[in-house]
């Protein structure tokens, strides 16, 4: 199974959104192969390293990256956005790949608890998406479908 989180920037929410996917594909041992990508390339802000290495998920390997830095980037099974403009960005995949969209409040500009709010949304939608993928459930086909489940590190 393949998985890609875009956003504009590929610099917070997508980056924490695949840290939170890949650690709930490992605690719920879903094999799957995990990306994140943007509109346009930057760099992986600071807060999101910060915030996320809080809850023990390290960040600092990633870089910012656009689709076609990722391998294969017309291969995927689940494309997701996760914020308005790479949603209308977001390039026609085949009819088998399922696209959602889980629009996030963009975290750059704020204080920490913002962050750290966002970083929290993230990771209950995106445990709620591992977690139907790994019992063979539906997933949520947005934001506010998700079932409450709490973080767990």
């Amino acid at each position: 199974m393949r998985i890609l989180i875009l956003c504009t920037h590929n610099s917070a929410r997508s980056q924490m959104a695949e840290g939170w996917t890949r650690h709930f594909a490992a605690q719920y041992a879903l094999k799957a192969d995990i990306f994140s990508a943007g509109t346009e390339a930057t760099f992986v802000k600071p807060q999101a390293l910060e915030v996320m290495g809080e809850v023990g998920i390290d960040l600092s390997g990633h870089s910012s990256k656009t689709l076609f830095d990722v391998p294969d980037p017309w291969n995927f099974d689940y494309v997701i956005t996760v914020c308005d403009s790479a949603a209308e960005a977001c390039p026609v995949y085949p009819a088998q790949t399922v696209k959602l969209h889980y629009p996030f409040t963009d975290p750059s500009g704020g204080d920490l608890e913002r962050w750290r709010t966002v970083r929290d949304q993230l990771g209950r939608q995106f445990e709620a998406f591992v977690l139907a993928l790994s019992s063979g459930k539906t997933v949520p086909p947005t934001y506010a479908d998700s079932p409450a489940v709490s973080v767990r590190v």
